[in-house]
């Protein structure tokens, strides 16, 4: 089999599915198991392709026209500048959650806190996941700390080893959870990010199959809103004066997060559309410093 039928083969076999993308998807696959790049896959279109190669590709093809996603059959997937590792039982990165950390970069990068006397500006990444929002911020901005927060055993193997892929970041993973642990970490925050679950628990059955792949705990969030107040009540008087609070929100809900931000007394509230126009990051500023800077650092729960 050429590679040219072999890529006809894994495409049949995803259009067959119904693959929304079938082409982007076998492209993705070939390049994976055969180690050639997209673009030159054309240019050997007439060469054979070794026979495992061509097993594990149309295996592959048949997981994902069962509905498992194209990221986790790959193991890794793009994340602005970086490469991370996904699979089973973390949130697959998305192209929405890079405005989140372009939006803080922004902010970051023209706010110095005066508080800080020289330490590193600080920044905390609740549910932070495979670590896409961590190791974003600190990739757009040079300098600063980052501690990522994640409850998940599994999903925390990930956020490790994406960590370790990129020693050049100063991020911390901890574990520890975002509704119930808040009182082990310390204020002096420049910026609290978090993308965290904010599907309400009677739409999760109506999600499209390749999403319900994708762990529970990082899509159901009761109402919809849980993890919201949580981060305003007890996430966002950690910040100093001028810190932001920026966070992800779902499909319809940014109106009622922005006046949940306004309540708790964030200003300058602004509300973030993706490419597809749709309204998807709320950010806002703390006004004054609801709680003293302290040098004894970020956080003070266990280090895994």
């Amino acid at each position: 089999m050429t590679y040219r039928e072999l890529y006809n083969k894994v495409t049949e076999i995803l259009i067959d599915a119904g693959c929304g993308s079938p082409e982007f998807d076998a492209g993705c696959l070939l390049s994976h198991f055969t180690g050639v790049t997209k673009g030159m896959l054309p240019v050997k279109g007439g060469e054979p392709a070794p026979d495992g190669i061509s097993e594990a590709a149309i295996d592959a093809a048949r997981q994902r026209a069962g509905g498992r996603p194209l990221q986790y059959i790959i193991g890794n997937w793009d994340f602005l500048s970086l490469t991370l590792e996904v699979g089973e039982g973390v949130l697959i990165p998305r192209p929405d959650t890079e405005l989140l950390c372009e939006a803080a970069a922004k902010y970051l990068t023209d706010f110095i806190p005066s508080a800080y006397e020289g330490e590193k500006p600080r920044v905390l990444d609740l549910c932070a996941g495979s670590g896409c929002v961590s190791l974003g911020i600190a990739s757009l901005v040079p300098g600063i700390r980052v501690v990522a927060v994640e409850l998940s055993e599994q999903a925390f193997g990930y956020l490790r080893r994406n960590c370790l892929r990129y020693p050049r970041f100063d991020v911390t993973p901890v574990m520890a959870d975002v509704l119930a642990d808040y009182d082990k970490f310390e204020s002096g925050c420049a910026a609290i990010l978090s993308n965290p679950p904010y599907i309400p628990s009677e739409q999760i059955p109506c999600l499209m199959r390749e999403v319900l792949h994708e762990p529970r705990m990082a899509l159901d969030a009761g109402d919809g809103l849980m993890f919201y107040r949580a981060i305003l009540k007890h996430w966002a008087p950690k910040l100093v004066k001028g810190g932001i609070c920026a966070v992800e929100v779902g499909q319809g809900q940014a109106p009622t997060v922005a006046k949940m931000f306004k309540s708790a007394g964030l200003g300058g509230v602004e509300v973030l559309k993706d490419l597809n126009g749709i309204e998807r990051v709320v950010l806002g500023k703390a006004r004054q410093p609801i709680s003293p800077y302290s040098k004894s650092g970020i956080f003070r729960a266990r280090k895994i």
